[in-house]
């Protein structure tokens, strides 16, 4: 597992039918303070998240088949929840409700 940051969506026009009518999101690894980590990557949405939003991500095939309950899929990586704060050592570093884009102007 590991955490990533939703920077956009993957549109294809060719599927193969377990990700028909699945949205698939474009991920930055990042860690917990937000620094990115490794390569962007692909992963299948299940919870509805979408471009600005902390994720956390499965990255294993098997995981990935059993939440799909597609036993044959080619699927990989999947995006499993939206984070919505992450404390280390008792400091809030990351809150959902605290992006910028989230607050009013008066805050930003």
């Amino acid at each position: 597992m590991f955490l990533a940051d939703v920077i956009g969506s993957v549109v294809s026009p060719v599927q193969i039918p377990h990700l028909d009518g699945r949205t698939l999101l474009l991920l930055r690894p990042v860690q917990p303070a937000g620094a990115p980590t490794a390569k962007t990557r692909i992963g299948v949405d299940i919870v509805g998240a979408g471009p600005g939003d902390r994720v956390l991500v499965i990255d294993e095939g098997n995981s990935g088949r059993q939440l799909l309950a597609a036993p044959g899929a080619p699927i990989k990586t999947i995006v499993s929840a939206i984070v919505d704060e992450i404390e280390v050592g008792g400091e809030r570093i990351y809150d959902h409700r605290r992006r910028p884009e989230l607050l009013p102007r008066s805050e930003a």
